[in-house]
């Protein structure tokens, strides 16, 4: 920059020093053309010669200093290259050695999002799947769903058509009590009775036998002309008055219940129940008759659906096994008595048995013991006698004897029950024998010697 100044200060001084001189040249021209064309033309001769001189000096400075500038320049320039060069080599390390840092950290990061991409992928996969599964039950359950709407639309149809026939309405309600008897566990003719007439002369569809010969009655017919009614009318006008009318038709029906003679307070429960074969019809009558339950229950008539009446059979079959229970307690208590007296006499005669073999024990204990030990002594006397005569056992002339002697032997162990093989005192005795070990005799008196 100190070049490119100096050069533009030295045009910018020849350029003033030729305009100076031009000047100059121009006032001596003006003020005397006497002198002369000749001494105008030595003049000028003389400044361009100057002016050459002053360019060629501008020129040879301006380029030695230009020079100078253009080293010094050269010299800075190649300093501040290698400067650069060094610095943009330690900023390609650093660099390289971030950009490397960066690729691991994006690599590892890219490692990352790619395990959790498979992750999601596969959770995706199975969301789709299970979707799909349960898009195909879905559908499955809406095609059941579908024939199951079918079906009971064709069963309302034909349910509502035959509801109103007053015979079917009553064959249909026989059929629901059925079923919920059965499913209560009772038993026709065990538990209750169809279409028995009462000492009245009234016959109630159902009659439930209950514990102290009791019973309950029951009726199923129940008017729901003006609920179909309603049902099918198609302005609200209409279904109030089909509503109304029904509640009406409920009532009466419950006092028509109340004045036939169900009841009987030495042979029946204090009420009878009047069964809707429908919830909804049950559902409906409380819904537009608040009161109904308590008329009903002042008249002594209980209202049951399917539902209640199974709970009030349950109630029912519950009492009666307890009085089984009761009654079979009561014959169980009555057994064991009588095996309790049974049992006395059955010690006492243990103990008199008992008694007897203690006599008999005692009795035993003196045959074994003092009366055999007194026959054995004897017949050691026998022995001894025949040992000091000679006789043996295998004949001679005392062979009778011995005889005689072996059958008091067996008539001792046939009287004490103890053989060769007997008690303790026995098996003694038969050793002593076999070794020839005899017990001597007492001395008898001198007066039976003699």
């Amino acid at each position: 920059m100190d070049a490119a100044l100096l050069l533009v200060g030295v045009v910018a001084g020849l350029g003033a020093g030729v305009a100076g001189a031009w000047l100059v040249v121009s006032r001596l021209g003006g003020a005397g053309h006497a002198a002369g064309a000749e001494q105008r033309a030595e003049h000028q001769a003389t400044v361009r010669a100057a002016v050459d001189a002053a360019v060629d000096t501008v020129v040879k400075v301006a380029g030695e200093r230009l020079g100078a500038q253009a080293d010094a320049g050269s010299r800075e320039l190649a300093t501040r290259q290698q400067a650069f060069e060094q610095q943009v080599g330690e900023l390609r390390g650093t660099m390289a050695d971030q950009l490397a840092l960066r690729n691991a950290a994006v690599e590892q990061h890219m490692g990352d999002v790619r395990a959790e991409l498979s992750r999601v992928t596969e959770l995706v996969a199975g969301l789709q799947r299970e979707r799909a599964e349960q898009q195909g039950r879905v559908e499955t359950r809406l095609s059941e769903m579908a024939a199951v709407s079918a079906r009971l639309v064709d069963t309302t149809q034909s349910l509502r058509q035959a509801l109103a026939n007053p015979r079917a309405r009553g064959q249909w309600g026989e059929r629901m009590a059925d079923d919920v008897l059965r499913a209560a566990g009772l038993v026709e003719g065990i538990s209750y009775r169809k279409q028995s007439a009462t000492a009245a002369g009234t016959v109630p569809d159902f009659t439930f036998m209950l514990p102290g010969d009791r019973v309950l009655h029951m009726d199923v017919k129940f008017p729901v002309d003006n609920y179909l009614r309603y049902l099918e009318a198609s302005s609200e006008r209409e279904r109030d008055q089909h509503a109304i009318a029904f509640v009406r038709d409920v009532r009466a029906r419950v006092r028509e219940l109340s004045s036939r003679v169900y009841i009987d307070p030495d042979g029946t429960l204090d009420e009878v129940l009047l069964f809707i074969p429908n919830e909804a019809v049950y559902a409906f009558a409380h819904q537009h008759d608040r009161d109904l339950l308590d008329v009903a229950l002042q008249q002594k008539v209980v209202l049951c659906s399917p539902s209640t009446l199974f709970s009030v059979l349950a109630v029912i079959r519950q009492a009666v096994e307890q009085t089984q229970l009761q009654r079979t307690s009561d014959e169980i208590l009555a057994c064991l008595a009588a095996f309790e007296q049974q049992w006395g006499k059955f010690a006492d005669a243990l103990d008199k048995v008992g008694r007897s073999l203690d006599t008999v024990r005692r009795s035993w204990d003196d045959l074994s013991g003092t009366r055999r030990r007194q026959l054995e002594r004897q017949l050691d006397r026998v022995g001894e006698l025949r040992t000091r005569r000679g006789l043996g056992r295998d004949g001679g002339p005392d062979h009778e004897v011995d005889v005689a002697i072996e059958a008091d032997h067996a008539g001792v162990a046939a009287v004490t029950g103890v053989g060769g093989v007997g008690g303790n005192a026995g098996d003694a005795e038969a050793r002593r024998r076999a070794t020839g070990e005899i017990l001597p005799l007492p001395r008898p008196p001198a007066s039976a010697a003699g």
